[in-house]
């Protein structure tokens, strides 16, 4: 959704202006605000006009398993009483991106059609830097609709050696 990336953008380059001698304290707490401010039931809470922006701070701070910082405590104030609690986690989304950016490491998805072992992961891993030409950072998820193989993305470039692709290619060379 282009609109929320452009509202959460100036927050999330404001906190990494901000956090740019903690960058990965920053990403410790805001991951899980971003979890918990995306929920749908905190947004209908917090857009109840009966409800004020310090319950609703109460509230996100009450679910956290760890308490805010003051960093993190004056940035969810702001979010919140600038009405932008629903581009939380596009704002962590962009933070994590320009951290990653910083320390040279890109956010890779590995999508596997079975569940992966930290060995397999870590096997591929150096075979997947090497093609990509930078340090990774693996989010694995299982997607069975692949049949078998792997998709890697990492940022605008997708390598697919699924079955599932190697079945459309085979199904288009035949259809020439």
């Amino acid at each position: 959704m282009a609109e929320l990336a452009t509202i959460a953008r100036p927050y999330a380059e404001a906190l990494f202006d901000s956090a740019r001698g903690n960058l990965a304290g920053a990403q410790a707490w805001l991951t899980p605000l971003a979890s918990v401010g995306g929920d749908a039931r905190l947004l209908a809470f917090a857009a109840n006009p009966k409800v004020d922006s310090g319950q609703v701070f109460s509230l996100i701070a009450g679910l956290l398993k760890d308490p805010l910082p003051a960093q993190g405590a004056n940035f969810l104030c702001t979010v919140i009483s600038n009405g932008r609690l629903a581009a939380l986690p596009e704002i962590a989304r962009q933070f994590a991106e320009k951290t990653s950016a910083v320390q040279g490491v890109n956010e890779a998805l590995i999508q596997s059609a079975f569940p992966m072992g930290e060995a397999q992961i870590a096997a591929l891993l150096p075979a997947l830097e090497k093609r990509f030409g930078c340090k990774l950072r693996a989010d694995v998820q299982v997607a069975p609709d692949l049949i078998g193989g792997v998709r890697v993305t990492v940022g605008d470039e997708v390598l697919d050696t699924s079955v599932k692709a190697r079945l459309a290619q085979m199904q288009a060379a035949l259809a020439a």
